[in-house]
């Protein structure tokens, strides 16, 4: 077998993509031609130069240019089942999708609506492409309290069915400024039972995720690339094993690290830290799940190492547990030779 075949039969998690991402080049032309003056491109040539990122303020930049064209409850349903499309033609069996509620909310999309397309799309995308959706709302950082309040109201009073965790992200550099509205709306999201799952060490250093940590909960960390910095860091998510969801292709295209070659994947692995595989924004990156993997392969990890991302991404997942062993089992029967 080769490592393309091992890859694509292997089957896969997707922990650490956001909604708005995650559209694909046709549905974001087809948005952009929809709603004409919004600054995005309407060609796909055009479309994939304006995903060109120099930094990460850049692709945040774009990142809200997209997020402007999703304007109608069924935009978002389409987006869920467009990325469930996507992930199924990869083997993945399973999406932990990150959903930011203020972004809808400054577009003037009601709450209700919002929950009614993500409950209607998770349903649709298990019947239509066998691929099980969860939820995960996320604060954008750099919106302060307004979108922690936002968001934490959405996860309270109108969570979809599949909600499963509450995140932050956006650009680490201005969260200081809001440290304790973020802690207050985290302490409330856990203790209606979500599940902290924030980024942190992307585009900061380890504070960041020292912050997450003894600050926000969190359970399971977006990226924590920069944790490498900080022995006692290492030392403690070793000890405590505490996921970290990586995404190699997005810390080379917003510029986190110069090239994929660069890429801290295999040292965090060499020190013993817990690392799932993840696609991030996929389109915008230019990458899928499966080519994540194949990224992987470039930096010297084998089909053993391979499998074992893909179990560490079931097990770090808020599935049932049934459903992650009949998961496991099938990784298992994936031939590594």
């Amino acid at each position: 077998m080769t490592i393309d075949a091992f890859i694509d039969a292997l089957p896969k998690v997707e922990l650490h993509v956001h909604l708005i991402g995650s559209a694909s080049v046709p549905t974001v032309l087809e948005l952009s031609r929809r709603h004409p003056g919004s600054g995005v491109p309407t060609t796909e040539e055009e479309l994939r130069a304006f995903y060109t990122f120099t930094d990460f303020p850049h692709f945040a930049r774009v990142y809200q240019a997209v997020n402007a064209l999703v304007r109608e409850p069924e935009d978002v349903a389409t987006l869920v089942l467009g990325l469930a499309r996507d992930l199924a033609a990869q083997n993945t069996r399973y999406v932990e999708l990150q959903v930011t509620p203020y972004a809808h909310a400054i577009m003037g999309m009601p709450m209700r609506e919002v929950t009614e397309a993500l409950d209607l799309a998770a349903s649709a995308a298990l019947r239509e492409h066998g691929v099980r959706t969860a939820y995960i709302f996320d604060i954008p950082g750099e919106y302060g309290e307004a979108a922690a309040r936002i968001t934490l109201d959405h996860a309270l009073n109108e969570p979809p069915a599949a909600l499963v965790g509450f995140g932050l992200g956006g650009i680490e550099q201005a969260r200081p400024a809001y440290r304790d509205a973020f802690r207050d709306a985290f302490s409330a999201a856990r203790a209606a039972g979500l599940h902290s799952v924030p980024h942190g060490g992307e585009m900061t250093g380890p504070e960041t995720i020292w912050e997450v940590i003894e600050g926000l909960g969190a359970e399971r960390i977006g990226h924590g690339i920069n944790c490498l910095a900080d022995e006692r860091l290492v030392a403690y998510l070793r000890e405590t094993q505490t996921p970290l969801d990586v995404c190699p292709t997005s810390n080379v295209c917003t510029g986190q690290v110069g090239t994929l070659a660069d890429h801290p994947l295999p040292r965090l692995l060499e020190e013993g830290l817990y690392v799932t595989l993840n696609s991030d924004d996929p389109p915008m990156f230019a990458t899928t799940l499966t080519q994540e993997y194949k990224a992987a392969n470039t930096l010297g990890l084998g089909t053993d190492q391979l499998a074992q991302l893909a179990r560490n991404g079931v097990n770090a997942s808020y599935l049932p547990q049934e459903a992650k062993q009949a998961l496991l089992a099938e990784i298992d029967a994936v031939p590594t030779r």
